[in-house]
């Protein structure tokens, strides 16, 4: 009986929403509501993000939509079904006076979501009339769910230097929809076999990785290499093994895959659900403290452990004569870093500067495209060092961990992950630096 009263109270407000709309068909009512409405174009827009973090600017389409055309990649951007709004609302806006502006593809169901938000006592909103694929035709920055929906992996690999390829992995969280391939997936081709650097996210994502690399070479795979014992860089490891490549990571992540195994399968399993057939947890076949070096042919890889970053099990892969760094989640680009309960930002930073003695010329991150020295330091220890000296501020004020969560960090909101992780990154960076 209550859900039939609370959808008749539903009902009748939508109703008297548009009360003052002359109703015949939708294009009617979509020209009544434009003359009612604060309409903005893309110039406007681009300034008003750019001027102020505290918009929240809405993509009211379907996440099917969004999965194959795209969504504006601004941090202030979110996602919220234009069904769902008058529900889902608060969850993104505290106050009625925030500023708000709503869109979609063609104008269609922004302008009646503009309005809905008005008459639901919303005092600042403004919708986008140019719509989403006139900023996409305008070079905008567009955020993609996934690159390749008729493939598991959220990326092709791409040749990133000569006989090293890279398939970026999507600078978000993990979801269904990337099926795990947040992160980056390499290999390298020598005339003495393969090395795939990360196991992949899932058994179907190490099979598709390994059907890329039969389209370049017929040689074997012979390592694989894990950078860490996160779940993006172990679930593929049955499948490679099933291959007959060896295993081979660093001793503290062989550690946190006794101890943790059956939690991290479980995690990865909310998430992917069906996309996680066959994968399994095992053992790498070789673990090293410090350095390995591996001669594959003429090619002359080094695996080195130079200090803890956002994990304690942390490696990268070096290629000296390349002068190239595999840096696994030791750097990123893109995206915001996390940090996580066991990370110390100030360990990182020595970390950091013992890559800086390598002078890599090429970088693959963790997250994000490949890219250079300056370019993974500035998404990196340029973040942690400015959020250091940000929470030692609140510190020597006598602060608490409120103010720490009200750093200003706006000038990292157009990062991936931002929204997820800021304030997570001011607590623990606050607690850790707390009893120093």
């Amino acid at each position: 009986m209550f859900k039939k009263i609370l959808t008749l109270v539903v009902a009748i407000g939508a109703l008297n929403a548009y009360a003052d709309i002359d109703i015949v068909d939708g294009n009617k009512m979509l020209e009544s509501v434009n003359k009612q409405i604060v309409n903005i174009n893309t110039e406007e827009l681009e300034q008003i993000l750019n001027e102020d973090p505290n918009v929240v600017l809405i993509d009211v389409r379907t996440p099917f939509e969004l999965n194959y055309t795209g969504t504006i990649k601004r941090g202030q951007n979110v996602n919220i079904v234009r069904g769902w709004l008058e529900f889902q609302i608060a969850d993104h806006v505290k106050s009625k006076d925030t500023p708000i502006i709503v869109y979609c593809g063609r104008n269609l169901r922004s302008p009646l979501a503009a309005k809905t938000l008005e008459n639901m006592g919303y005092t600042n909103v403004k919708n986008y009339s140019d719509g989403f694929f006139a900023w996409k035709e305008a070079l905008n920055p567009v955020k993609i769910s996934d690159y390749e929906p008729s493939n598991i992996l959220y990326r092709l690999p791409v040749e990133v230097a000569e006989n090293v390829y890279s398939a970026i992995g999507a600078t978000q969280p993990p979801t269904y929809q990337n099926a795990n391939h947040n992160n980056n997936l390499s290999f390298i081709v020598t005339t003495d076999g393969v090395l795939v650097f990360n196991a992949g996210g899932s058994y179907l994502i190490a099979q598709a990785m390994h059907e890329e690399i039969k389209k370049v070479t017929d040689q074997p795979v012979r390592y694989v290499v894990l950078e860490n014992s996160q779940s993006h860089a172990i679930l593929g490891a049955k499948y490679w093994k099933e291959q007959d490549a060896i295993i081979i990571a660093h001793v503290e992540a062989d550690k946190k895959i006794v101890e943790s195994s059956v939690e991290i399968y479980e995690r990865a399993a909310r998430t992917l659900q069906d996309k996680i057939i066959g994968s399994e947890i095992i053992r790498p076949d070789l673990t090293f403290k410090t350095k390995m070096p591996l001669l594959m042919g003429d090619t002359v890889i080094e695996l080195l452990y130079i200090g803890p970053s956002h994990s304690p099990d942390d490696i990268q892969l070096w290629m000296p004569k390349e002068k190239l760094l595999i840096s696994g989640d030791s750097a990123f680009n893109q995206r915001m870093l996390p940090v996580f309960p066991y990370t110390v930002a100030s360990e990182w930073i020595e970390t950091w500067d013992k890559i800086e003695a390598l002078e890599p010329e090429i970088i693959i991150p963790g997250h994000g495209d490949p890219t250079d020295l300056a370019t993974t330091t500035k998404f990196t220890k340029d973040y942690l060092v400015f959020m250091r000296s940000e929470v030692e501020k609140v510190l020597d004020d006598d602060g608490g961990l409120y103010d720490a969560y009200n750093i200003d960090q706006s000038a990292y909101r157009d990062w991936g992950t931002y929204n997820e992780l800021h304030k997570q990154n001011a607590e623990r960076i606050f607690k850790q630096m707390e009893f120093e």
